[in-house]
């Protein structure tokens, strides 16, 4: 059993997901948080599998209230659900810790399989949100299509590196290494780590 807790500062959005999630057989609701502060709180107090985090909140929104429980409670997944598709929201989400970003027309059922992917150690990244990122780069100049950081990540994944033995070496969290991931398949237009290398190895060494 997937053990969520929700959070949001609309009580339709949180009802709506409680009786969706009611339906389903693997997923139970523990708790949930009408703003980030809140969250946190709750967090602490049932130990969720994942976390669903809504973005724009009083009192702290919901960048800083993932930032905090991915660090003071790394096993709960943070999984965003979110109206805002800008890169600037998306990238500081991901670089808070978050470790799936949604929007909020996402259908029920994604949701779900969301969640369940989140649980399971993945990333999924709305399509939408994915293709921000992506455009947002196609507007840079190509010497600048992929941040320093991201080359040395993509250059340890090149080496066949799994994500902690890339935290260790950079000296940064697991869960940035996710972040800056997802923000490189997202620039290359790829959906994995052996497409990344093979381009990698294609582009990395010749810039």
């Amino acid at each position: 059993m997937i053990r969520v807790v929700i959070v949001d500062d609309h009580a339709v959005v949180r009802s709506g997901l409680e009786q969706f999630l009611a339906t389903t057989g693997d997923i139970q609701l523990v708790g949930t948080a009408c703003d980030g502060l809140e969250a946190i709180d709750v967090t602490a107090a049932t130990n969720p599998d994942v976390v669903i985090m809504d973005l724009s909140m009083p009192n702290l929104d919901g960048v800083e209230a993932t930032r905090r429980i991915a660090s003071t409670h790394p096993s709960s997944r943070v999984l965003v659900l979110t109206s805002f598709s800008d890169r600037t929201r998306i990238m500081d989400a991901l670089s808070a810790g978050a470790d799936g970003y949604l929007l909020k027309h996402s259908d029920p059922e994604e949701i779900a399989a969301a969640i369940r992917s989140v649980h399971l150690g993945d990333a999924p990244l709305d399509p939408k949100a994915a293709r921000a990122l992506l455009e947002s780069r196609r507007t840079e100049p190509e010497s600048a299509s992929l941040t320093e950081r991201e080359r040395e990540v993509l250059g340890l994944v090149q080496q066949g590196l799994a994500n902690k033995q890339i935290a260790r070496r950079l000296g940064i969290s697991e869960r940035t290494v996710k972040a800056h991931l997802t923000s490189v398949f997202a620039t290359l237009g790829v959906s994995d780590r052996t497409q990344a290398a093979l381009w990698a190895t294609d582009h990395l060494d010749q810039r």
